[in-house]
């Protein structure tokens, strides 16, 4: 399947230059041929969070949530439903809350993967607890907004626009997601959903997770947003950080327009 991919050149950094890495190469395109029988596509945290009336307090601190039902609304429907007429394979990765466990994809994976290791964690001392206490009513929630994040947290499901179909494979880290892989012959995840440069990158069944693995991780740009803050929001610098971050370490970016042409063989 040839299909046009966006990546990044990081080469050659020009040393007459004041700044050397303004002689990169930069954003660049190319057709590339994509193996149907060894790609899927990930829906990963696409949930159901609730309105900014249910939980203001989740809102306010979560940001990215108007861009997130956007998405859901305008560009997963086309999306699933081409991929889900194609010879690729649709994966779920989910977590936050167990609202998966009883559904066949979860229940095949789990059979799939055996028992996931367990990682033994270091144990946490008074002044460590403090540090988290500290971060947590300064940085990241905030002590007005933890009750509708943890409210939010215990209700959360599914997006309707991203509710599995089937058994499709639902995994709840990356030993279960690699053991998908296996069974599928996929080698090459496409991951859409929330965050690119937060749960998509660095939470169970990311991308960093899935290169320890030897699976290329692509990204199609408009199925995806960031976690921005005050001084990238307006922009969307994050996100536009993220897709450099994708396509010059994990794989490649895709454009929307450009993956549905391909899946349909329109091109």
């Amino acid at each position: 399947m040839k299909l046009r991919a966006h990546y990044y050149q990081q080469f050659d950094a020009d040393y007459s230059r004041e700044v050397p890495a303004e002689g990169f190469g930069g954003w660049k395109n190319a057709d590339v041929e994509i193996a149907p029988a060894h790609t899927a596509l990930v829906v990963m945290h696409a949930w159901e969070a609730g309105t900014m009336d249910q939980w203001p307090g989740w809102r306010r601190a979560v940001e990215y949530h108007p861009r997130a039902l956007e998405i859901l609304a305008q560009v997963f429907p086309p999306l699933l439903l081409a991929v889900r007429g194609s010879a690729l394979p649709v994966f779920h990765v989910v977590g936050g809350r167990d609202y998966y466990s009883h559904l066949p994809g979860y229940q095949r994976a789990v059979q799939l993967a055996g028992p996931t290791p367990v990682i033994e964690p270091i144990l946490k001392d008074p002044v460590y607890r403090a540090l988290e206490d500290f971060r947590a009513d300064h940085v990241f929630v905030g002590p007005r907004n933890r009750p509708d994040v943890e409210e939010g947290f215990a209700l959360l499901d599914f997006a309707p626009e991203a509710r599995p179909v089937g058994e499709e494979g639902i995994a709840e880290n990356a030993h279960q997601l690699a053991a998908l892989c296996r069974a599928h012959g996929v080698n090459h995840l496409i991951y859409v959903g929330f965050a690119i440069n937060w749960c998509l990158l660095m939470s169970p069944g990311g991308m960093v997770d899935m290169r320890r693995y030897g699976v290329m991780c692509s990204t199609i740009r408009e199925a995806v947003t960031a976690v921005e803050n005050a001084e990238t929001a307006r922009g969307e610098h994050e996100k536009q950080q993220a897709l450099w971050r994708v396509a010059l370490e994990f794989g490649f970016v895709f454009s929307l327009e450009d993956f549905l042409a391909a899946v349909a063989g329109r091109r």
